[in-house]
């Protein structure tokens, strides 16, 4: 869905709203990062430049109406965060790795500072710019994973061996056994 100025509220008919307020709710539930931003400054070129960079990793970027945003966010986590609809507010909505989506938003914004990062929704908790900027410094979720990854093949191949040396131990007592009972 294409969003403009026409879909931010402005002069929309009921149906239409209806539609953004849904689809918005929708986004809402799935979403495992939300940022709002405050985008006045941004001229049309550097917003552009802003939605490609969140394009790129599968990122969405929204402006629309605060009162629709507010509708849309009833029965959500993102209920909590209702307040943050003041002024004009851009939703990056991400259904993926939020550390990699606060990394982006802030790397963006440390760029243009016209960009404020206000507050956020991640994994369905409410957080403010400093929670966001700590989420930013995390490992990505690959890396996590990796790591964990590593660790559980460390301990595995520690318990082979353990376990080789166990068996290689008793082997090694039968055969004694074995050689004092021949002789």
């Amino acid at each position: 869905m294409i969003w403009h100025h026409l879909e931010r509220g402005y002069n929309l008919k009921k149906e239409k709203k209806e539609q953004i307020v849904t689809a918005l709710n929708e986004d809402f539930h799935k979403a495992k990062a939300l940022i709002f931003t405050d985008y006045r400054g941004l001229t049309v070129a550097e917003l552009s430049e802003f939605r490609s960079l969140l394009r790129e990793a599968d990122i969405k970027y929204r402006v629309v109406k605060n009162t629709l945003a507010t509708i849309a966010s009833q029965g959500t986590s993102v209920s909590t965060a209702k307040d943050s609809f003041k002024g004009p507010v851009g939703i990056v909505i991400s259904f993926d790795d939020p550390v990699m989506t606060a990394k982006r938003v802030l790397e963006y914004s440390k760029r243009n500072e016209k960009l404020k990062v206000n507050s956020g929704i991640i994994e369905g908790r409410f957080c403010l710019q400093d929670d966001i900027k700590a989420v930013a410094e995390l490992p990505s979720r690959k890396i996590l994973l990796s790591v964990f990854a590593g660790s559980l093949q460390a301990s595995i191949g520690k318990c082979a061996a353990v376990f080789s040396a166990t068996i290689n131990s008793f082997i090694n007592a039968m055969e004694a056994l074995k050689n004092k009972r021949s002789s």
